[in-house]
């Protein structure tokens, strides 16, 4: 806890680790290059919901990767997708590209809901080494962007619209398009759930991607949690009020462009021990 803020710490990501899952949270963590900030918000205060995220760094401290899912329904299958993305995101730790461990997470879906189900998804690699983000959209509404060098926000053209890029479990053979950007200091990139453009004011008007960017533009970018929960509170605005009517959740990468630093001894063994099954991760 901050003494002077009364905020919870901002949780320094460890080589080899992987946070997330599908429970209420709300948490800041940093990594090479990055600060993260992330809100999910099950439907009517439970537990668990359909939105499912992780976040990994590899074993040399320049490979970070982010996954952020919205299943259609809940109950067993979203905890068993939950269970099988954790394991995916173990077996592609070090791996940079992230081609292969989408069309995996596309094949694992589809045979865990057995076409009864599908998950939009964004997955996103961030090589701290080159300042590059990666990012792949399985049907998942756009990020936002704001590219502190311009002061401009806009919506992040991922390939959604090339052929292929379905959401996951709708198609076991889908190609899947990615895009690649070079983030500059102070740039934001935000990920969100469909509940934050789909939330309805009293006459039944969505909030949408204008209501978004509109809502982005009127905000002084800068700490992640403190425009992560800004951004949060508009679109509650905007309800008047009312709680969302779907799991909500939303994660903000503000580039810092700090590079890797060099491990120490025990965190190399640390390293060696996880990737050897020693220890868990």
């Amino acid at each position: 806890m901050n003494p002077t803020s009364g905020e919870p710490e901002e949780r320094i990501m460890q080589c080899m680790e992987i946070r997330g899952g599908n429970q209420a949270v709300e948490e800041a963590v940093a990594m090479p290059g990055l600060d993260l900030w992330v809100s999910s918000q099950p439907h009517q205060g439970a537990m668990e919901g359909g939105d499912v995220h992780y976040i990994s760094l590899c074993g040399g401290g320049l490979t970070t990767r982010l996954v952020v899912a919205d299943i259609s329904g809940h109950g067993e299958s979203v905890a068993e997708f939950s269970t099988s993305l954790r394991t995916l995101m173990r077996k592609h730790i070090n791996t940079k590209s992230q081609i292969r461990f989408v069309e995996s997470l596309n094949q694992e879906f589809a045979d865990l809901a057995q076409w009864r189900r599908f998950a939009t998804a964004i997955v996103a690699t961030y090589l701290a080494s080159e300042r590059s983000l990666t990012v792949c959209n399985a049907g998942h509404p756009r990020p936002l962007w704001y590219r502190a060098t311009d002061r401009e926000w806009v919506f992040m053209q991922t390939g959604e619209m090339a052929p292929g890029n379905l959401p996951f479990g709708i198609d076991e053979h889908s190609s899947y398009h990615q895009f690649a950007l070079t983030l500059a200091p102070g740039d934001l990139v935000l990920i969100y759930t469909d509940a934050l453009t789909e939330a309805s004011d009293s006459s039944g008007r969505l909030f949408g991607e204008d209501g978004l960017i509109a809502l982005a533009r009127g905000l002084e970018p800068g700490n992640p949690r403190t425009f992560g929960r800004a951004m949060l509170a508009g679109v509650a605005a905007h309800r008047g009020g009312e709680p969302f009517d779907d799991d909500t959740t939303l994660v903000v990468l503000h580039h810092n462009a700090e590079g890797s630093r060099r491990l120490s001894v025990g965190e190399k063994l640390d390293v060696y021990a996880k990737v050897l099954r020693l220890k868990s991760y």
